[in-house]
């Protein structure tokens, strides 16, 4: 008897199960007001800079006071290009020659203008506050406000390499239980946060504990079910997701203060950690760590709950530990190098890490940015988290009637199209090109979608779980790199709508190299890829011939 017709004796998909997947799936709906916060608390406002009385020799009675009507703004203010207050400069002197008239300097020498010495003055009527306003992040310093999300994101790179680690080692429960009070303490702190360089901290630290959450909450729930629901139970998660952009939007629509925004999404992982004590520990974890008597206790646990009690007290240590001794013996020693040893195995794992890395550094770099669109920053959140609902049942439908390969190809390729075809679009039309963007972002969407189902089904069991960490790893590589390139549409604005268009493409193409997955029953050993490549070889020359 293997471990799967153990979980099948206890209850298999029973009322266990069912609370464990919707319990596990809570804090997924959490997880995107995390990753998609930035584009709330880090919004810019209109600004411009702080006049204050006597700067720049003035001692004009109240002359300066804020706020200023826009006739009595030009004597310290210089124009922009599109005739209105400069966001970053003002004149080194008043030029009150400019006061009741309508004249313009044309092609006249330009007074001398200064950097804003006194701060800024900000347009508090969509946002009261966010990190921007906070700590002056604009003009000068705006690269510092990309660099929030860069920093978060290598939070996630960090907790995938070291909470992956520290869960095979001391359990999948427990880890789980550490991440969710980490992004409940660090995210709080983040809240209140007394200095920029302190919120930065924070935030890195909430992104290692949302990396644990994610981890150890995919394996203690894969772990307790039978492989044949896998592939649903992957999609409700990926729903959740969805939904819970939906829900970021209503969030900072109500909360305008990020500070109390931030907290907003921290404290629901409060909850999530005190129910998280229910759940039982990985039996498969703890079989494999020596551990059979506890694992006995938690199979009768289960036995009971799904009303199999009978069933599980028929259960042994002899009977479990025989359960798990050939998975021990295949995965023993198996590294990232076996990744890269053989002909098949080298072409998935470049393959696959091409696919992930350029799907995050997409995503990403496309969903960040919201307000470069030029529209209600609101509104296009909730058309990209409403679109992604279109584009994941679509993309179910292809991966099980169609195919894996053809899913993740087409998703990937039309996603690059759209973005490559934003970056040529004048950006005096909106409408044109948020519904691009609005379809490269379900695109992408679908494309992630695939990513985990194909990925898993083409790493062999013995190194899946280095496989999919590894693919993991780069996914969240390209998200830490988006919000570095998003800083250089400041020079060349097409830029980073063509990177990110163009790695999709190229990663599209890429996929084509894998194998079809689909209703191919799942490798469990290196050589059965090999033998799987060779027979898939012959077939090719076998249908040309």
């Amino acid at each position: 008897m293997d471990f799967e017709d153990i979980l099948k004796t206890v209850g298999g998909l029973g009322k266990y199960q069912a609370i464990h997947i919707f319990l596990i799936s809570v804090p997924v709906f959490f997880m995107a007001g995390h990753n998609l916060l930035q584009n709330f608390v880090a919004a810019v406002p209109d600004h411009r800079c702080r006049v204050r009385p006597g700067a720049n020799g003035t001692r004009y009675l109240n002359a300066t006071e804020e706020p200023l009507n826009e006739e009595l703004l030009r004597v310290f203010v210089p124009l922009d290009r599109e005739g209105r207050p400069d966001k970053c400069l003002l004149y080194t002197s008043p030029q009150w020659q400019l006061l009741g008239t309508n004249e313009t300097w044309g092609y006249r020498s330009q007074p001398d203008t200064q950097a804003c010495t006194d701060g800024w003055v900000y347009d508090r009527s969509q946002f009261t506050a966010t990190i921007v306003t906070e700590w002056d992040l604009v003009c000068g310093q705006k690269s510092l406000k990309r660099m929030t999300q860069s920093i978060y994101m290598a939070g996630l790179l960090i907790g995938a390499v070291v909470l992956g680690r520290l869960s095979d080692k001391y359990g999948r429960r427990t880890l789980l239980l550490w991440s969710h009070f980490q992004v409940v303490a660090s995210g709080t702190c983040a809240a209140f946060s007394s200095s920029f360089p302190l919120y930065c901290f924070w935030r890195f630290l909430s992104g290692v504990g949302l990396s644990g959450v994610i981890i150890n909450g995919i394996c203690l729930k894969i772990e307790w079910i039978p492989t044949k629901v896998r592939t649903s139970m992957s999609m409700i998660s990926n729903f959740s997701y969805t939904f819970g952009q939906l829900i970021l939007t209503g969030l900072a629509y109500w909360i305008k203060d990020w500070r109390w925004l931030q907290f907003a999404v921290s404290i629901p992982f409060l909850v999530c950690f005190l129910y998280s004590w229910w759940f039982a520990e990985s039996a498969r974890w703890l079989i494999v760590n020596g551990k059979a008597e506890a694992a006995l206790k938690q199979l009768k646990r289960v036995a009971k709950m799904n009303g199999q009690e009978a069933e599980g007290e028929k259960l042994t240590v002899e009977v479990l530990s025989a359960s798990i001794a050939n998975d021990q013996l295949h995965t023993r020693n198996q590294s990232v190098v076996n990744l890269f040893r053989t002909p098949m195995m080298r072409r998935i794992a470049c393959c696959t890490m091409m696919i992930w890395f350029s799907t995050g550094f997409a995503y990403y770099g496309l969903s960040i940015d919201l307000q470069g669109f030029g529209v209600d920053i609101y509104l296009i959140q909730l058309i990209f988290g409403a679109v992604d609902i279109p584009a994941k049942i679509c993309a179910f439908l292809t991966l099980s009637l169609i195919g894996r390969r053809f899913t993740q190809s087409t998703s990937l390729i039309l996603a690059g199209g759209t973005l490559l075809a934003n970056a040529i679009i004048p950006k005096d039309m909106q409408t044109v090109r948020t519904s691009l963007a609005a379809f490269g972002k379900g695109f992408l969407s679908a494309a992630f979608s695939c990513c985990y189902i194909h990925a898993g089904e083409l790493y062999p069991t013995v190194v899946r779980q280095t496989g999919m960490g590894l693919v993991g790893t780069m996914a969240r590589l390209g998200a830490m790199v988006a919000p570095i390139i998003r800083m250089s549409g400041d020079y060349i604005p097409v830029l980073p709508p063509t990177l990110y268009g163009g790695m999709a493409i190229a990663a599209g193409i890429t996929s084509i190299f894998l194998l079809e997955t689909h209703k191919v029953p799942l490798p469990e050993r290196i050589e059965d890829v090999e033998n799987r490549f060779v027979l898939a070889t012959h077939q090719l020359w076998f249908s040309i011939y």
